[in-house]
């Protein structure tokens, strides 16, 4: 609820905690440039319009930065993000990402289907806010071995997934990221 990611905010905040955006973990992971000393990635996924008017307003409050990974058939949909929020979005510091064209699973991609679900939404994206899309989050967290060549040759540097264990051959393409459930309290949030 929008109460709830608020009070989530604000206990990052009161803790110390930094966002860093995927330019920093990169710079950080690949080139040991330093990071803020609590550091945390605040990400979104599938273009929802409620990232921009509750996600994006309440982590103004506290000067955090966010990274929006887009599934881009639903830009200009009712319920999700315009072409002029993501731009704003982007011309205020936040992160514009890939979530694929219209989220179906990575391990089902064949022939043409790679470039349609990863070229033509980094085209999209990088069309809208000017700017280079180099990190990729895995619908659903799934991937499999033959995606990370194929992300590799399209551009993306690094990818995201879920909850599965991230892998030790290829680390910028299986990071892992933890989904904060709606009945999470702060305090239990801050805790995991």
């Amino acid at each position: 609820t929008p109460k709830a990611f608020a009070a989530q905010m604000k206990i990052l905040f009161d803790s110390g905690y930094k966002t860093i955006l995927p330019e920093d973990l990169y710079g950080y992971l690949v080139h040991g440039k330093s990071l803020p000393e609590k550091p945390v990635m605040i990400t979104f996924d599938d273009t929802d319009k409620d990232h921009y008017t509750v996600g994006a307003v309440e982590m103004e409050k506290y000067g955090f930065k966010g990274v929006f990974f887009l599934m881009t058939i639903a830009i200009n949909r009712k319920r999700y993000m315009s072409e002029e929020e993501l731009k704003e979005l982007s011309n205020d510091g936040h992160s514009i990402q890939a979530h694929t064209w219209d989220h179906h699973m990575v391990t089902k991609y064949q022939g043409a289907g790679w470039d349609s679900q990863l070229v033509m939404p980094k085209k999209r994206i990088e069309a809208i806010t000017g700017k280079t899309v180099n990190a990729f989050a895995y619908p659903f967290g799934l991937w499999n071995k033959e995606a990370i060549p194929e992300l590799k040759k399209r551009g993306y540097s690094m990818a995201y997934i879920l909850s599965p264990k991230r892998d030790s051959t290829e680390p910028l393409h299986t990071i892992r990221r933890m989904i904060v459930p709606g009945q999470w309290s702060a305090e239990g949030m801050i805790q995991a």
